[in-house]
């Protein structure tokens, strides 16, 4: 399942979870200021981000610029309370699931999000022009096929 970490006042977070809809991917949102971060999900994130806390920590943050925090000297402990208790370091929004991460909305990076098959499908139905891509019986059973493997 997708995760999305969002904020309200975040236009962002409003363009990602459209995307979503619009794709008929399901989501799991979780406002970061109204529901408490857990260490599972923070260390998620951590793990799954290319350059750790650079992908996923704002260095211009309020908090962080007035107590000169240096992240990089930190525990892990303590960087995971730091963020649970400052959850306004974290860049928005972020999108997690089994594989990947993405952080802030990027009209094409985002596209890995669709499962397999149902790009597979668009990208053939593009290439010949179809207009029946949304009911197409053939390019459904892709989709839903897609949804029970694990890739």
């Amino acid at each position: 399942m997708i995760k999305i970490y969002t904020s309200p006042s975040c236009s962002s977070c409003r363009k990602v979870k459209k995307w979503f809809d619009e794709q008929k991917i399901p989501y799991v949102e979780k406002n970061i200021f109204a529901v408490s971060l857990n260490e599972n999900d923070l260390k998620e994130m951590l793990i799954k981000s290319e350059n750790g806390t650079e992908d996923i920590i704002s260095n211009r943050s309020k908090i962080v610029k007035e107590k000169n925090i240096d992240l990089n000297e930190m525990s892990i402990k303590d960087l995971l309370k730091f963020i649970k208790e400052n959850p306004s370091v974290l860049k928005r929004p972020i999108m997690v699931d089994d594989r990947r991460i993405q952080v802030g909305y990027n009209e094409e990076e985002i596209r890995t999000f669709i499962p397999h098959a149902r790009r597979i499908a668009q990208w053939n139905c593009q290439k010949g022009q179809c207009e029946s891509y949304d009911t197409c019986e053939y390019i459904k059973g892709l989709i839903k096929d897609d949804e029970n493997i694990d890739i």
